[in-house]
């Protein structure tokens, strides 16, 4: 069975991704913090991982530079920011 790890600091944003990946038998974990995420991804690696850019510690981007230092783990990104720059980032 698939284990998405979702971080993401908004509580209703996760839920809903929660509710809806759990609906088609996907395991979820949720984590708010980028370091929390890169600390889980090395105990207990997730299939992929939902990762929001605006995170309270370090930048989703930032999580994800340091998380390519030891995994090849699939990321999708997840942001409000609907600005070019942000999309081509």
């Amino acid at each position: 069975m698939p284990h998405i790890l979702i971080v993401e600091d908004e509580a209703a944003i996760a839920d809903t991704l929660i509710f809806a990946l759990q609906g088609e038998g996907i395991t979820t974990t949720w984590l708010t913090l980028g370091q929390a995420a890169l600390e889980h991804q090395r105990h207990t690696p997730a299939d992929l991982l939902i990762l929001d850019i605006g995170l309270p510690d370090i930048s989703g981007f930032e999580t994800c530079k340091q998380l390519r230092r030891f995994s090849e783990v699939p990321v999708m990104f997840l942001s409000a920011r609907d600005g070019e720059i942000d999309r081509v980032v």
